[in-house]
């Protein structure tokens, strides 16, 4: 049998997360819950023991139109999906795509460098790569998105 260190307050970590997703969950179905209008990307978000990483899908959306901002235990995005909806003299049927602004913020499970964020952007997905503090924290930082192609 392995001695495994016990940690008091990882269940509370975990209770955290999941009250996090639910919330995240209902609010981005329904915005005006949140006393907001728009919309929220889908994340997914990883870590290893160097770094954190968050991968969110916007397509659609101009790298231009997007705010990231790190601090040392969260990350924010922010921006806008302009709508181009063509004029018709029919009229839509359906219009189920989501057009207009977005506002995210999550926890980050560990305590980052946010000025050594790094991002990319890819066929509509924007990656945040943010390398882990040994200790202390810092001041939230703005990270450039750089285009891949």
């Amino acid at each position: 049998m392995a001695l495994m260190r016990w940690d008091p307050f990882q269940d509370l970590w975990q209770v955290r997360e999941e009250v996090n997703r639910l919330f995240d969950h209902t609010l981005s179905r329904y915005p005006a819950l949140a006393g907001r209008r728009g919309w929220q990307p889908a994340v997914d978000m990883y870590e290893d023991e160097k770094e954190v990483v968050v991968k969110a899908e916007i397509p659609g959306v101009e790298p231009k139109d997007v705010d990231i901002t790190v601090t040392a235990d969260s990350l924010s995005l922010r921006g806008e999906l302009k709508e181009e909806r063509e004029e018709r003299e029919d009229g839509y049927v359906r219009s189920e795509r989501r057009f207009g602004q977005f506002y995210r913020t999550l926890t980050l499970p560990a305590e980052v460098k946010p000025e050594e964020a790094k991002a990319t952007f890819k066929n509509g997905v924007l990656e945040v790569r943010v390398p882990k503090a040994a200790e202390g924290r810092t001041k939230g930082v703005k990270v450039k998105i750089n285009e891949v192609h």
